[in-house]
């Protein structure tokens, strides 16, 4: 007999803590669902949204790398949020139709909880743009972008009403230079990626005063990153805190029921076991 599920999909997903997050909340909520892990290529998109339409027990799926842009195609609907940043971190069956929506945007409201004006930003992809909502609400408004490729970033955020000036990782002192926060949205520094370029972690000593560090990656936990800006005294925020915060919207979406945060110091002590 089967039961309702919902889902992570990427490539590669091994390293996803979404299963454990959503199952112990089903778990504690008394639901009769469950939550899973599946391994989709860029390739078999197209395939695995056909299939999940087509299966009654299918509540959604959260998305992560590298399909946040790419799964906006098999979208019927596009919320507004995710129209906005032009990346979807979930799909929900709704009404026969499918559904692209972002909740990255709240995780990195619950990451980020100063005020900003200055951020040096790492990365261009759909995690990078989930920033912009949330950081436009605390008054951002100059991004210095440091990526692999400064021209493409520069066309990947073409589209968006803010003030960019584009960096290479060997000019990460120049860009890093008084910012009030620093955000990793790039996989640089997760298991099985590349490791953060020497040069930026070298570059955290140009913050300006009271800075803030936020590494979306968590897998580790304890990212070259954020070993580095702690090593400074610099007050940090890892990836759990952003991955808790979005996946409660997600659930809400997936099983109907918003988790509180009675439990999210057990959660976070199971995560970090």
């Amino acid at each position: 007999m089967t039961r309702p599920y919902a889902e992570v999909i990427g490539d590669p997903i091994a390293h996803s803590k979404s299963p454990l997050i959503h199952n112990f909340w089903l778990a504690k909520l008394g639901i009769d669902a469950e939550y899973r892990a599946c391994h989709v290529r860029p390739e078999e998109l197209a395939d695995y949204f056909t299939r999940r339409r087509r299966d009654a027990e299918w509540r959604g799926c959260n998305v992560t790398i590298p399909h946040k842009v790419r799964v906006l195609e098999y979208a019927d609907e596009i919320e507004s949020i995710a129209a906005e940043i032009g990346a979807a971190n979930c799909m929900v069956p709704r009404d026969g139709e499918l559904i692209a929506l972002n909740t990255d945007h709240a995780g990195v409201g619950a990451a980020v909880r100063c005020a900003v004006s200055l951020v040096c930003l790492i990365g261009s992809g759909g995690a990078a743009r989930s920033v912009f909502p949330p950081l436009d609400v605390l008054c951002a408004y100059d991004y210095r972008v440091l990526a692999r490729d400064p021209a493409k970033a520069a066309a990947a955020f073409d589209d968006l009403p803010y003030e960019f000036t584009y960096f290479t990782f060997d000019q990460a002192e120049e860009a890093m230079r008084d910012a009030d926060c620093v955000i990793n949205a790039s996989p640089l520094g997760m298991t099985g990626q590349p490791p953060m370029p020497q040069p930026v972690l070298d570059a955290l000593g140009a913050l300006g005063p009271q800075p803030l560090v936020f590494d979306m990656v968590y897998a580790p936990l304890e990212t070259e990153l954020l070993k580095a800006a702690r090593a400074l005294g610099i007050e940090t925020s890892d990836g759990l805190t952003m991955l808790i915060g979005q996946a409660k919207f997600a659930f809400n979406h997936f099983f109907g029921v918003f988790p509180d945060e009675e439990h999210d110091a057990e959660l976070r002590e199971l995560l970090t076991a």
